[in-house]
């Protein structure tokens, strides 16, 4: 997703709209300065954990492709595809060959990187409580 432009003239921007810019960017720093502690307290990247996420939450189905994995990290696909075979390394994913096109190659988690996902997920949760994001109290 690119960022609008804003044509000739600058937007009408309030005290309050920079206030509240101000503040969420200072909420996203803090949830993201806490997952990256997170994720290194279990010894991996909070790249790492994002991809764990993102292969598991896929909507749907519980795998994704390189591809639709450097769409949600807003990453370049070689970068992805390094990083796909680093958690692979660590025994965290697996690569299978889709058998309808054997030309698609789909990311899956392995059990240990399933057990570590849901560790570092429920830890995040509380974050996400904590910001009033994401959940609506009920998950």
């Amino acid at each position: 997703m690119s960022a609008p432009k804003v044509s000739g003239r600058r937007a009408q921007l309030s005290k309050r709209d920079l206030e509240a810019m101000s503040t969420f960017r200072y909420d996203l720093r803090k949830f993201l300065r806490a997952s990256e502690e997170i994720a290194s307290a279990a010894g991996i990247t909070s790249l790492q954990y994002q991809l764990l996420l993102h292969v598991r939450g896929f909507p749907e189905r519980h795998w994704a492709t390189v591809g639709e994995l450097a769409e949600r990290l807003q990453a370049a696909p070689n970068g992805t595809a390094a990083l796909v075979s680093r958690c692979e390394s660590a025994g965290l994913i697996a690569r299978k060959t889709d058998l309808a096109d054997r030309r698609q190659v789909q990311v899956h988690l392995t059990e240990k990187g399933e057990q570590l996902l849901l560790d570092l997920a429920a830890q995040h949760k509380a974050i996400y409580n904590a910001f009033h994001w994401v959940f609506d109290g009920k998950g």
